[in-house]
């Protein structure tokens, strides 16, 4: 669905400069973009800034990571997850001598097209959608199609790129696209270990010591390593990578994570119910159409199918936001006399 935009086969790997023979490519866009005469931002730069004034981006503060609604201020939510990757990368790329400016627009932008809930909600939404819901493909379709009462933000090529292929089964084509997809994998494991850790799920005594005796045994420690061995292993070289020795203590922190907190019965205890939600709301706007956002309607009279738009309402929700709605149709209020 997504690839019909990027057309995945059409660029070489590698650092996104002018020197690279597919530049042009790089930063070519659906649309012609409006050029001051006096422009001094560069194509990633102005994509960066068009990301931080959307509103999926501004959405990201009240969407779920991992702990459902917290009322713990510290807890952390989507647009901290996406500004712990940006922080990662922007140290990588910048080491490495790749662009700093394609690195950071991916990693603001990765999630844009996350549910409400979490993987909760990209579950739901898969599930009962018959177009399916990926929250990579999600974030392309946002900035293509969603954003600016449908208009999209007309993103260059690496970026719309760097997005759909940030999960592990993808592959970016650029060496920034690589940072960010594997900048990703250390964030989350370490923001969701601080979290589970101020949670009483787990502690820093628990993380296994063969684990520690390779990448450290606290959260700086573990960030330092992981950054110092990437640089150094992929300094040179046509990919972006760890060392076998960390790369396998990656794994089995990875492993040790879903196992101890993912799949952890207390801190999943709501998921349940956030599928349950989501599904009901789809349900419901399937049927009522007429009670979607004056935008959402603008897309199903431009063609796009019924069940893909309600889709993109429900996903583009806050979890806030969703339960209200949940509320405002399901709960009765009681009378003011």
């Amino acid at each position: 669905m997504m690839n019909e935009n990027i057309n995945l086969n059409a660029l070489k790997q590698g650092s996104a400069t002018p020197e690279n023979s597919k530049w042009k490519q790089m930063i070519a866009r659906k649309k012609p973009l409006y050029t001051a005469n006096t422009e001094i931002r560069s194509e990633f730069e102005r994509d960066y800034t068009r990301i931080i004034y959307s509103n999926a981006f501004k959405r990201m503060k009240h969407k779920t990571q991992v702990f459902f609604s917290p009322t713990n201020d510290h807890i952390c939510t989507r647009i901290e997850h996406v500004n712990y990757v940006e922080s990662i990368s922007y140290g990588l790329a910048k080491a490495l001598g790749l662009n700093i400016e394609l690195t950071k627009t991916i990693a603001i932008a990765h999630d844009l097209g996350h549910s409400p809930f979490g993987h909760a909600g990209e579950r739901a939404l898969n599930a009962v959608c018959p177009y399916g819901f990926k929250h990579n493909e999600q974030s392309v379709r946002t900035v293509d199609i969603l954003e600016k009462g449908g208009q999209g933000l007309n993103l260059t090529y690496e970026v719309r790129d760097g997005i759909l292929n940030h999960q592990t089964a993808g592959m970016p084509m650029t060496l920034e696209g690589r940072i960010v997809r594997l900048s990703d994998k250390i964030a989350y494991i370490h923001h969701d270990m601080d979290d589970a850790i101020r949670a009483g799920i787990l502690t820093e005594a628990d993380v296994p010591r063969e684990i520690g005796e390779v990448i450290g045994f606290t959260t700086g420690e573990r960030l330092d390593h992981f950054i110092h061995d990437i640089v150094s292993t992929s300094y040179g070289k046509d990919d972006i990578m760890m060392s076998p020795s960390v790369a396998e203590a990656m794994k089995k922190l990875r492993a040790f994570m879903f196992e101890r907190v993912y799949k952890n019965k207390e801190a999943k205890s709501e998921e349940g119910k956030a599928e349950m939600l989501v599904q009901t709301l789809y349900s419901y706007y399937r049927h009522h159409l007429e009670l979607l956002s004056e935008d959402m309607i603008g897309l199903i009279n431009r063609g796009e199918p019924e069940e893909r738009v309600v889709c993109d309402y429900i996903g583009a929700m806050t979890d806030r936001f969703a339960i209200a709605k949940y509320e405002e149709i399901y709960i009765p209020r009681s009378w003011h006399i």
